[in-house]
């Protein structure tokens, strides 16, 4: 059995009310790192968290297999591409917002519609629609998404677009759906009832950045009796403001 520490690491001083005890202690080890560090040893962070070494061996292991740490030839220890990765996610959510929700606004109001904006989220190997922002129907009956779901990648008028002005060498080989992707690219946006659920209809259009690489996807969703066409311009002009802001 390992012996009590005599002084109680930053990890204990600092536990998150009825929160995990591991969790905390790796997180004392992000938090280890100060401004001008580049990289720290096993023995700096055994003393900035007052943990055994043996114990931030461990946790260390857990925190580069989640590449928010990366050793490097040095034995040193660096912060890893995840936190890189937030980092952005952050940046971008702060600007964001303040751009894409008065978007998302009116076009709420113009069509009374909900409104979305949906990006690409790395996992594992592949991607994940993320909700990023939305924006409600006054409607009574909708579909209920929040801005922070996952969605499906393959289906939706919002995962079509994603497909469609993505990386080529993602899209779909089959001849029907390289023809459905091909046609989206070339009308410059997606309107589908029934594709995701039967219930539900989507417009989507997509948003750039300033190179021209694809952004975002705004997106309309309403249920499959209130799909009208007369939306389509809307989400196009929608999505056409926010490509000149980004």
């Amino acid at each position: 059995m390992p012996r009590k520490a005599q002084t109680e690491s930053v990890s204990d001083l600092n536990a998150a009310p009825g929160g995990a005890a591991a969790v905390d202690r790796a997180l004392s080890l992000l938090s280890a790192f100060r401004p001008g560090d580049e990289a720290l040893s096993l023995a700096q962070f055994a003393e900035r968290t007052q943990l055994y070494k043996s114990t931030v061996l461990r946790l260390l292991a857990s925190l580069e297999h989640a590449r928010l740490i990366r050793r490097q030839d040095d034995g040193r220890y660096a912060l890893g591409t995840e936190i890189a990765r937030l980092h952005g996610l952050y940046a971008a959510s702060l600007s964001l917002d303040r751009i894409v929700l008065p978007v998302l606004r009116a076009l709420a109001v113009t069509t009374g519609e909900s409104a979305a904006y949906h990006v690409r989220q790395a996992q594992g190997d592949g991607w994940v629609r993320l909700c990023q922002f939305r924006v409600d129907s006054s409607h009574v009956v909708r579909d209920h998404v929040r801005a922070g779901d996952l969605l499906p990648n393959d289906r939706g008028a919002g995962a079509r677009v994603l497909i469609a002005f993505g990386p080529e060498a993602e899209r779909p080989r089959g001849a029907g759906e390289r023809k459905l992707y091909d046609a989206i690219r070339a009308q410059g946006y997606c309107a589908l009832v029934g594709d995701r659920t039967a219930e539900l209809a989507g417009i989507s259009a997509p948003v750039f950045h300033a190179d021209g690489s694809l952004a975002a996807a705004v997106t309309l969703t309403m249920p499959a009796h209130r799909y009208d066409a007369r939306h389509i311009e809307p989400v196009r002009a929608a999505a056409r403001e926010l490509s000149g802001t980004l």
